[in-house]
């Protein structure tokens, strides 16, 4: 996908205010000890226009919500800044005062970096000041995800930690793995389709595969417990329909498959031994190589047989 028709502030929006709890709870513990859930109200954007720049720009998410136990309320602002801007930190400055002046209310405001690069730190200030006198420091909080790791939210249950995580830091070797990972906690959280789909879709915009990778995914996938192998194929369904690589992605499919019959027959092949050694002693070599070299439908018909058998031999008779 071509990275200038990405629509990145769509995409941080629909994540953020579908799961802006989450979001608090994941990137601002802090906040989210004194903010009441219950109270969120999205308010309307709000547009400006930068004079200096001569463009307008729109608030990406404005939040009104209560502190807890109090009748007191406060303002969120959420800004994703996907390209570096040499000028944003006096834009947000320009947004503060004016939310401020609409609202008089107090304003937490926070900005998430979401570019590639560059990988430096980023300003979270903006300042006027003269030779020894600070007229003002205005500060906003910063989530810069390319400076985060993603094996720190790894075994994070949370929605926005699994979608941010393709953004984060992840060195090459890595990209299959995360990949992999996301499948995982998207599978384990357990929401509802639309809202899996949406997570699922941003991961697959911000964490393309190539061919190769595909591959080495489908072999990933495949390797993984047959507990969650059932999860998720629901998933990967989805990414099929979100337009995922038709090829690769149906083999992921039949990838899965063949893995959980591989488990199934396993299991059964056990069954059989443990209570076969009970019933008929220990096997011969050649019955032991019979029973391995037998597919999941000719043990179940083993399985089935085996309370009558008399012996092993008895037992594997055509």
């Amino acid at each position: 996908m071509n990275e200038e028709a990405i629509d990145h502030d769509r995409l941080f929006k629909e994540l953020l205010t579908t799961f802006f709890v989450e979001f608090i709870q994941g990137f601002l513990p802090d906040v989210a000890a004194y903010l009441d859930p219950d109270s969120i109200e999205f308010l309307d954007k709000e547009v400006f226009t930068d004079i200096t720049e001569g463009k307008r720009y729109e608030s990406d998410i404005v939040v009104k919500a209560r502190f807890q136990g109090k009748e007191a309320f406060f303002l969120l602002i959420v800004e994703n800044q996907s390209t570096p801007q040499s000028g944003f930190p006096r834009r947000m400055f320009t947004y503060f005062a004016r939310f401020h002046e609409k609202f008089d209310l107090p304003i937490y405001p926070v900005v998430i970096y979401s570019f590639d690069r560059p990988r430096r730190l980023q300003p979270s200030r903006y300042e006027v000041s003269f030779p020894g006198f600070v007229v003002s420091r205005f500060q906003f909080r910063v989530i810069q995800l390319n400076r985060l790791k993603w094996r720190d939210y790894v075994t994070t249950p949370n929605p926005v930690a699994t979608a941010l995580m393709s953004k984060m830091q992840i060195a090459r070797r890595d990209r299959v793995k995360v990949k992999v990972q996301c499948l995982r906690l998207i599978a384990t959280l357990r929401l509802d389709p639309a809202r899996s789909q949406l997570i699922a879709g941003f991961v697959r915009t911000y964490l393309q595969m190539t061919r190769p990778e595909l591959v080495e995914l489908q072999r990933e996938v495949g390797l993984l417990p047959r507990e969650e192998l059932n999860s998720m194929l629901t998933l990967t369904n989805e990414w099929i329909e979100l337009g995922e690589e038709q090829g690769i992605a149906k083999g992921i499919i039949e990838g899965i498959e063949q893995g959980m019959e591989r488990g199934r027959a396993v299991e059964a092949r056990s069954l059989i031994l443990r209570w076969g050694i009970k019933r008929l002693g220990t096997p011969a070599a050649k019955v032991s190589a019979a029973l391995e070299a037998s597919d999941l439908a000719r043990l179940e018909e083993l399985a089935d047989r085996l309370p009558e058998a008399e012996s092993w031999e008895e037992l594997l008779a055509e």
